[in-house]
């Protein structure tokens, strides 16, 4: 992958990381559960990061060993096919 890419796909991770907390904004638990726009908001910024994890070189990934890559693509299925398990309260958790 050439570098200019990955650096979009990395522009475009810590973009979606931005706007998730954007979304979820001060809100606690209960008051993001209860705002369905901010809800489905941040579960479609965490399948966009998702899908733009699994877009980067394994030996990047490999140098940051410290970031749960494999349970960020994993993550994307769930939002995207068992979208009746995403919990509000597991999304608000994940963009804490």
């Amino acid at each position: 992958m050439p570098s200019n890419r990955i650096d979009g796909t990395l522009r475009d991770i810590l973009h979606h990381i931005d706007l998730a907390a954007e979304f979820a904004g001060t809100a606690d638990r209960q008051a993001f559960a209860a705002d369905l726009r901010a809800v489905y908001a941040v579960t479609r910024c965490l399948e966009i990061i998702s899908e733009a994890s699994r877009r980067l070189p394994e030996k990047l990934k490999e140098r940051h060993p410290a970031i749960a890559w494999r349970q960020m693509a994993a993550a994307g299925n769930v939002y995207r096919h068992n979208y009746e398990d995403v919990a509000a309260h597991l999304v608000w958790e994940t963009v804490q």
